[in-house]
Parts: structure tokens; sequence; C-alpha cells
């Protein structure tokens, strides 16, 4: 049995080369995933409770993961905390401008 300090594995992330477009599309067009790329684009690095709108926690979960998994974040554990980054390096590569788009989109 490991011991309770042990780290939790960091989450997976989709390499750059396999984010798709669908799938980022699919997770910007939430309300709430939207707010929380506006946020972490006003910002290089954000505990998830900074950036996450008042959701129920099983809420926060789902959008965070959504988010994850289609190639828009990174997160990142620290202690009990975990810390989310727009990848905004990898999507403008990826997808030039798109990013900026959806942004300035209001």
């Amino acid at each position: 049995m490991p011991p309770d300090s042990a780290a939790a594995p960091a989450p997976a992330h989709p390499a750059a080369d396999r984010i798709e477009l669908a799938a980022v599309l699919a997770a910007l067009g939430h309300p709430a995933r939207l707010e929380i790329v506006r946020r972490l684009a006003a910002a290089e690095e954000s505990c998830c409770g900074d950036v996450v709108p008042d959701l129920p926690r099983s809420s926060v979960t789902h959008h965070i993961r959504t988010l994850r998994e289609s190639g828009v974040i990174l997160q990142r554990p620290r202690g009990r905390k975990h810390l989310l980054a727009l990848r905004r390096e990898d999507l403008d590569a990826r997808f030039p401008g798109l990013l900026d788009l959806v942004l300035a989109c209001r």
C-alpha cells in the first residue's frame, strides 16, 4: 500500500500534434469552459479555484477534464491544489488565430 504522502500521478494531456480541432471547438462551446479559458488567458498559471466559476465540484471536475483532454489547458498538481494554464502556444501553432478569435467574441 503506497504511503499517504505519495503524489498523485499527473493528469494525461494530448501531445500538441494530437490536439484535434473538433475536440477544441466542442470544449470551447460551453459557456463555463469558455469563461475558464478567458480567465486563464489573462494569467500565466492559476489555481483551479481562482478561474472556475461558482459551480458544483462535480461540474468543475467535468469542465476541467474536458478542457484538459481536448488539449486546451494543462493541469498539474501542486500539493493539494491543481494549477491550470492555457496551452496558447500549442493551440496557436496547431490552429493559428483560433484562440484569439474565440477570446475576442463576447
